[in-house]
């Protein structure tokens, strides 16, 4: 039987992802874009956002937008989603990829590093659902795909702080999911491991060793590539994944099995 969503096109959808100046975000951004979905891309620092944003228009044909602003405060939110609203109408897919955790033993925690965690990876989700999810039940139609961490799953040296806010992610995906499945909204989070990228490079020169332990206990023996991530947040955002929803999805090269 022929898989008709295999090639599936975005045509016409209109996605925000979150935290895609760089890294994961902007290899979601692009793999969104160039599946035909027009995108509004964040980030915290406006001058390479808006860079982000140019180098994505010469890489796809699509419509691309982007705001500038910490999501973790309510009014920045509010006028990112309006934006996205005054330039399209609508919005069918939102990805909730803002983070970045202060990785450190949790007793060298400070009450501002926990704090700093807290809302760069959970606030910064809550605010976006609670602000999207409006206009997506008024339509009767959203893809929502929060990007969580396996480490949640696998208990990751040094990760404590981030997988309490990290763990808030996936329990939100949950009960958003059940709340608004008669609105043909789904809710879902894409759990990665160690990802390739300036965060890993970054505790990597911090401490080598620590990286290798995040590497050993993947079996596939790697880190997962921006892209290996990018491709499952695309597939969610299809029709084709349609009966999916709640679900905490791990792209993990078997570091958390089942």
């Amino acid at each position: 039987m022929e898989n008709k969503h295999i090639n599936e096109t975005l045509e016409g959808k209109a996605a925000i992802v979150t935290g895609s100046a760089r890294g994961i975000g902007f290899a979601i951004a692009l793999k969104l874009a160039n599946a035909g979905a027009n995108v509004l891309i964040s980030g915290t620092n406006e001058e390479r956002t808006k860079k982000a944003a140019e180098e994505l228009k010469t890489l796809s044909d699509s419509d691309i937008r982007y705001y500038p602003g910490d999501l973790s405060e309510e009014g920045n939110v509010e006028e990112m989603v309006n934006d996205a609203i005054n330039a399209w109408g609508k919005i069918d897919i939102l990805v909730n990829n803002a983070g970045g955790g202060v990785i450190l033993p949790f007793r060298e925690q400070t009450p501002d590093t926990l704090k700093t965690t807290i809302n760069r990876n959970l606030w910064t989700t809550i605010w976006s659902c609670y602000k999207v999810l409006p206009h997506m039940d008024k339509v009767g139609y959203g893809r929502i795909i929060n990007i969580g961490a396996d480490s949640v799953r696998n208990g990751l040296w040094d990760h404590a702080a981030y997988n309490a806010a990290k763990g808030g992610v996936h329990a939100i995906s949950t009960g958003l999911a059940r709340e608004f499945a008669d609105s043909d909204i789904t809710v879902n989070t894409v759990a990665p491991p160690a990802v390739e990228g300036e965060a890993l490079g970054r505790i990597g020169n911090r401490d080598a060793e620590l990286v290798d332990k995040y590497i050993d206990i993947i079996p596939k023996g790697r880190a997962a590539s921006e892209e290996e991530v990018a491709d499952f947040v695309w597939y969610l955002s299809t029709n084709g994944a349609s009966f999916i929803t709640g679900q905490v999805i791990s792209v993990n090269g078997g570091s958390t099995m089942l």
